[in-house]
């Protein structure tokens, strides 16, 4: 294990306990998030249910370490930690500035930001401006997993992706998610962001992906 990442994991720790002894909770069993960021950045997204949806947003065509690390440099932009409300009545064009200033928060700076705010909208119209009503609220785990498909941004893949790392880490558990999300609610696996807990499993998450890419190529060049 790189000795950089070690020190990120044993420092995220720390500061995540902290967290729990403060009472932070999601539910029963519920842990605290871990990315391979830097420990603020893990400790944002532990305690904020609106910059853990944000950053599930931005996680697509970007590296884990940039659309997780997203929040916290979103609100060093800012200033202040936004509230649903304020990105969803922020002037667009300003937003979209904000998320191109160098380095660009995303591969897709413009289209990201307007996809940020038409999902902060959406919490403001539908759960009362707070994110975490997305889970709260649902009264099972098809419930969930429709409520996370609807938000922009989200295909069916990562929705489950969702209701899996809401499941398995933060102990949001309504009667049948492990059903709603498919392979991803698993027990034990190693298929996608709901099972990065510690560079360990992330380095078992990443071959995971390596060897389904691997395959993919094989099978591409075999029908040629």
């Amino acid at each position: 294990m790189p000795a950089q990442l070690l020190l990120a994991y044993r420092e995220s720790r720390s500061t995540l306990r902290v967290i729990a002894d403060a009472g932070a909770d999601y539910g029963e069993g519920a842990m605290t998030i871990w990315m391979p960021v830097e420990p603020e950045a893990n400790e944002l997204l532990s305690r904020s249910p609106l910059a853990l949806v944000i950053a599930l947003l931005l996680d697509q065509q970007v590296t884990l370490e940039k659309a997780f690390a997203g929040p916290l440099d979103l609100v060093r932009r800012l200033g202040h930690e936004p509230t649903a409300a304020e990105l969803a009545e922020f002037d667009p064009d300003r937003l979209a500035a904000i998320f191109s200033e160098r380095p660009a928060m995303h591969r897709y700076p413009k289209a990201m930001a307007a996809r940020v705010q038409e999902m902060a909208r959406l919490i403001v119209d539908q759960y009362d401006g707070d994110a975490a009503r997305l889970w709260e609220t649902a009264g099972s785990g098809a419930e969930l997993l429709k409520r996370i498909a609807a938000l922009p941004g989200f295909g069916a893949q990562k929705a489950q992706i969702f209701v899996a790392l809401l499941g398995k880490q933060l102990g949001v558990r309504p009667e049948g998610w492990r059903e709603a999300a498919g392979a991803f609610g698993g027990e034990g696996t190693r298929l996608s962001v709901a099972d990065i807990t510690d560079p360990e499993s992330l380095g078992e998450v990443r071959s995971y992906k390596q060897a389904l890419k691997a395959a993919a190529k094989a099978k591409a060049s075999a029908s040629t």
